[in-house]
């Protein structure tokens, strides 16, 4: 992969321009602490100046310096000027064991295989006029604007490029920071939070530095290791047994295959956005090479390779995302899933009497992808699509009306939606063999990517699967901090809706899809079938497909092609665990249905101790949460009031103002001492593990 190299330009906080880092090759960049090794690109005055005499101060803790700390970073900075008192110094202590902007998941310094699934247009950290939030909008540039050319709006990036504006985005906050706010990094990882007798927080780090007298800490660890279940440890105790590999689930970026042999069998159990990393690191990163001809996309194999054999429940992909054609802000305006019908479903649940999600939202979410569907069947006529809208939502999903008013427009049976036959093309066919499935996957993996270059405008198809990804605030809204009880939110969303939203609406990009159908043509890749079984037998990893007969293979590498799925109960995150072990945290439940999910209170989401207690100086944001919110891994959109940006906002303006109650306490002190950061103004690295 060529270097990318970013212009440096100017930046004004009213009109974002590009300017940048020039950062390393995002195959071979080593990481690198900013703070250390580049040098300040203007003049600043010294802190000892803009803090000079004494005065009322206070410190504040954000742990974790990925996407969510560094969003709730910038909103700090943003109203810091609002909400601190004149007078009153604030340090702000962001702890993260990786390099601040990217973290970990999105170090620079991680192969150019692995990309990003959205493309680089509708990427940012930045608000804008469409966020409905309370502190001051502070525009930014999209990663595509920034990147200055080097993406197209429609490009995927990979995810070091994601890393590297990152990096960029958490120096422009520090730069522009005000001057009575002070960044300092830890690069290190917070392992245990006290409180002190009058109410301060103590956040101990695992290099031994202890940061105390904190107004507040905000957790935003982001994706975090697990400890494994029993599954998974009889697993591991097999392999150990018998000489082979068990890779639990993990982000590929952070394993190490290379031990893994030229032609050894991997199995690979998932067939997620987690696979297609493994398959790319396990095949292109190795050497191999797809190269287009006139007959379709073809792998060059490198001899380096395993033989890769794959399987899931399903039994194939998920669905690749159509190619993009609305810009980056379009998304579809909800036709039934409106603001009222929103506020009528909290009503209901916040009085007890929370709605079914199966019977009551989810025909409606079915309603809004079915109609931009036959919109896109019926073609660029507005005056005939606007009467198809008008009288098929007049009548409820699945009504026996629908059927008529299909049949007026002119729509086929053939051409009519089936969700049982998205969400299993297969149906009930009945599989020969191997060679059988291979040649019907085939022709469903070519139909997929053909379905996807019509895009997800023009595309029928894809169009309305592209609605799924568009309604996710709207859900969220719904479904969040007990929008559903308990058993609806585990059978019906946990276990059934977000897995199809995922298969439906997350997928890779379309060259991936047309990747994997190269691969299975050059005989690297074999997906075994639906409803995959994977036993540990004779001394092997033996897997088949009961739905395939004589698929069955045996291989010396398992690789849970996955996730660790966040759980409070499970988290092998020291800080956390204490948290949860002491009390001072617990698991979101709803209706005696314990989710996983870090439990916080409604905005501005204060940590909620064992007995039900708001912590007002403890906050959490992002993926541990997963379980009170709904798809907290989703990053910002510009231009859609993405709710990641607000959620950051209201966090942060709650942070000032507990740090504002402190200083208005008449805590004096005299101005600490501040060395002039190299890497940006304002900002010092305290200390490195």
């Amino acid at each position: 992969m060529r270097t990318v190299r970013f212009r440096r330009t100017v930046c004004s906080a009213q009109r974002p321009t590009c300017p940048g880092v020039t950062p390393l090759s995002a195959a071979t960049a080593e990481p690198t602490d900013p703070a250390r090794t580049t040098e300040p690109t203007g003049t600043t005055e010294p802190a000892e100046t803009a803090n000079s005499g004494r005065g009322r101060a206070a410190s504040v803790a954000l742990v974790g310096a990925g996407p969510r700390g560094t969003s709730v970073l910038e909103r700090l900075c943003a109203s810091a000027p609002e909400l601190l008192s004149p007078g009153t110094r604030l340090t702000v202590h962001v702890v993260d064991p990786s390099p601040p902007g990217p973290g970990s998941v999105w170090r620079t310094a991680q192969p150019a295989e692995l990309l990003m699934n959205t493309v680089a247009s509708q990427v940012t950290l930045f608000t804008d006029e469409s966020v409905d939030c309370s502190g001051p909008i502070r525009p930014g540039p999209s990663l595509h604007t920034w990147a200055d050319g080097v993406l197209g709006p429609d490009d995927y990036p990979t995810r070091a490029q994601y890393g590297q504006y990152l990096e960029w985005v958490f120096a422009e906050v520090v730069r522009g920071a005000p001057p009575a706010l002070r960044v300092l990094t830890h690069r290190a990882r917070a392992t245990r939070l006290d409180e002190t007798a009058d109410g301060h927080q103590t956040l101990a780090l695992d290099n031994g530095r202890t940061l105390p007298d904190l107004s507040a800490v905000v957790l935003a660890q982001g994706h975090l290791p697990a400890v494994a279940d029993r599954a998974q440890q009889r697993l591991a105790a097999y392999a150990d047994r018998h000489g082979l590999r068990h890779v639990p689930p993990a982000n590929p970026a952070d394993l190490d295959l290379s031990s893994v042999a030229p032609g050894e069998t991997v199995l690979l159990r998932g067939l997620g956005l987690n696979f297609f990393d493994h398959m790319a690191l396990l095949t292109t990163a190795r050497g191999g090479r797809f190269r287009h001809t006139p007959d379709g996309l073809r792998y060059l194999p490198s001899g380096r390779e395993p033989r890769l054999r794959a399987g899931s429940r399903r039994g194939i992909p998920y669905q690749a995302r159509g190619d993009n054609a609305k810009g980056p802000y379009g998304r579809h305006v909800p036709l039934v899933l409106t603001p009222d019908v929103i506020s009528r479903f909290r009503k209901r649940a916040d009085s007890g009497d929370a709605p079914d999600f199966l019977t009551e939202i989810w025909p409606l979410v079915a309603k809004e992808v079915e109609t931009v569907y036959y919109e896109g069947v019926l073609g660029s006529d507005t005056a005939l699509t606007r009467g198809f809208r008008e009288r098929f939502l007049a009548v409820p999903h699945r009504d026996p009306q629908e059927a008529p008013i299909l049949d007026e427009f002119g729509i086929a049976e053939p051409d009519r939606w089936s969700w049982d036959r998205i969400s299993r093309p297969y149906g009930g066919r009945v599989f020969a063999g191997p060679g059988d499935f291979r040649e019907w996957l085939l022709d469903h993996l070519r139909e997929d990517a053909a379905q996807a270059a019509l895009g997800n405008v023009e595309g029928p198809l894809k169009a309305a699967l592209d609605v799924l990804r568009d309604l996710r605030n709207e859900l969220r809204q719904i479904v969040d901090h007990g929008g559903l009880g308990g058993a609806s939110r585990r059978e019906h969303l946990d276990r059934w809706y977000t897995p199809l939203n995922a298969f439906l609406s997350i997928g890779p990009p379309r060259r991936r899809i047309e990747e994997m159908t190269a691969l299975i043509e050059a005989g690297v890749l074999e997906v075994l079938g639906p409803r995959l079984e994977v036993r540990a037998e004779g001394g092997a990893w033996v897997a088949h497909s009961p739905d395939v007969p004589g698929s069955t293979v045996t291989a010396t590498t398992l690789v849970e092609a996955r996730l660790p799925e966040p759980d409070l109960r499970r988290t092998a995150d020291e800080l956390l665990a204490r948290l949860l072990k002491t009390g001072q945290c617990r698991p979101h439940t709803v209706d005696g249905y314990e989710t996983g999910g870090l439990d916080v209170t409604q905005r501005p989401y204060r940590l909620i101790d064992r007995q039900g207690r708001p912590h007002p100086r403890r906050f959490a944001i992002g993926v541990p949460t997963e379980g009170v919110h709904w798809v907290t891994a989703a990053g910002a959109r510009p231009g859609v009031d993405s709710v990641t940006l607000s959620d950051a906002d209201a966090v942060a303006r709650a942070v000032l103002r507990t740090a504002a109650d402190q200083a208005g306490q008449g805590r004096e002190t005299d101005p600490e001492p501040t060395a002039r950061a190299k890497a940006w103004p304002k900002v010092e690295l305290a200390s490195i593990d």
